[in-house]
């Protein structure tokens, strides 16, 4: 029995924590390096966010050949920006190149970024495709296995919201959710044309947020790797010592969303990672879907060495009657593939 399938998450999948110096407009720059010994990953997709300050959760990527684009979720559903050298400009063998501006780098303050490499092995891959407005429409995609989690966004012509799948919602094929509001899940056959996706391709409806005629679109997709990532759903239960979420692994970062039941149209997108509390009981997070800064209240949850344990019925992570969906990727797996276990924090 395989225990993981990647012994050492680093290879595609990074969190880096770290402290701006800009100041708006001068033009000057930083490298931000990772952390660990091997520093050696060039990301394709790089998520950004001032924790200090109100500004917005952003979203840099590849389009490929080192051409890059951003969105900011944070502030709404605009069309992608290429960015400047007062932005996040350049993805580098073993980080990222940041300019002055305070989403980037804001002089004091503290930042948060999120890195993927995109490479089937580490289950992650990106796709530039065109709608053509007929339901049942699809596009191509290199994982070599089944999407678990979707997130699409036009890229210009529109102001459509970011549309997001996820395997583990019920009938996950009519459903459909809005990564950069507070929304709960929506039910038509109008989104994915009751289709799942396959190992090949991703099927859509005739809707213009992932499907209009002639509008181009982003689009970014995520497998799961066994004791590397996992995307599931888990029913709340309340109570202040709450559920554990079996990963496999020791998270570097979980994302959750209240996503059914209850007031989870009111709930934000939280983010939780191994650089914004080093140690147990966890409170500190930021949400994709608001450009404030982060959070710091209530110790909501423990990264465990196989999981997430809740600690707190707070309504973002532990409400009675909610259903919350989530997103992790790891700092270490559970069990490697030599058998040896891994350790808590």
């Amino acid at each position: 029995m395989a225990y993981t399938e990647i012994d050492d998450p680093t290879l595609f999948f990074r969190v880096k924590a770290y402290s701006g110096s800009g100041s708006g407009g001068d033009g000057s720059s930083d490298n931000i390096v990772y952390d660990e010994t091997d520093t050696s990953m060039k990301p394709q997709l790089v998520w950004v966010k001032n924790r200090t300050t109100t500004h917005a959760f952003t979203t840099y990527w590849d389009l490929g050949s080192d051409t890059l684009r951003y969105f900011s979720p944070g502030e709404g559903n605009d069309a992608e920006v290429t960015p400047d050298g007062n932005v996040l400009s350049s993805f580098n063998s073993n980080g990222f190149t940041v300019g002055p501006h305070a989403t980037v780098s804001g002089s004091g303050n503290s930042i948060i970024s999120y890195s993927w490499k995109e490479d089937a092995s580490g289950g992650y891959d990106y796709v530039s495709y065109s709608g053509n407005g007929t339901a049942g429409n699809t596009f191509s995609h290199s994982l070599s296995a089944v999407p678990h989690f979707i997130l699409i966004k036009i890229r210009s012509g529109d102001t459509s919201d970011w549309y997001g799948y996820h395997h583990g919602l019920a009938s996950a094929n009519t459903k459909n959710f809005f990564f950069n509001t507070t929304g709960a899940e929506s039910a038509s056959s109008l989104w994915w044309n009751s289709t799942t996706p396959t190992s090949s391709v991703v099927t859509l409806g005739d809707q213009t947020g992932n499907n209009g005629s002639s509008k181009p679109y982003a689009a970014f997709l995520w497998t799961e790797k066994q004791g590397y990532s996992k995307f599931g759903t888990y029913l709340a239960s309340n109570l202040s010592s709450g559920n554990f979420i079996h990963l496999g692994f020791r998270p570097a970062m979980f994302l959750v969303k209240a996503i059914s039941g209850g007031s989870a149209s009111a709930r934000n997108w939280r983010v939780f990672s191994n650089k914004q509390d080093t140690f147990n009981e966890m409170h500190r997070k930021v949400y994709t879907n608001a450009g404030s800064a982060e959070v710091a209240n209530d110790n909501e949850i423990d990264f465990c060495a196989s999981g997430i344990k809740l600690r707190s019925n707070d309504g973002g992570t532990n409400t009675s009657g909610e259903t919350y969906l989530y997103a992790a990727w790891a700092e270490a797996p559970f069990v490697n593939s030599k058998g040896v276990p891994g350790n808590a924090r």
